[in-house]
């Protein structure tokens, strides 16, 4: 399905948003994720299912000043 993720869209076989992060290479627990605006938290993401045209952000902390 295509979704939007960060802006871009892309092709996507995950169902769940935890599925998705695990497909696009995401690990640990340092970045948040939102679907079409709401924040989803990680415990949240296996429960959460990912459908056609979804914006979903991925987002982790950096540093600097």
């Amino acid at each position: 399905m295509q979704v939007i993720v960060n802006g871009r869209s892309l092709e996507a076989r995950a169902a769940t948003l935890a599925a998705l992060v695990d497909e696009l290479g995401y690990s640990g627990a340092w970045f948040a994720t939102a679907i079409n605006g709401d924040f989803v938290p990680g415990p949240a993401r296996p429960d959460v299912p990912i459908r056609q045209g979804d914006r979903i952000e991925i987002l982790s902390p950096m540093q600097g000043g």
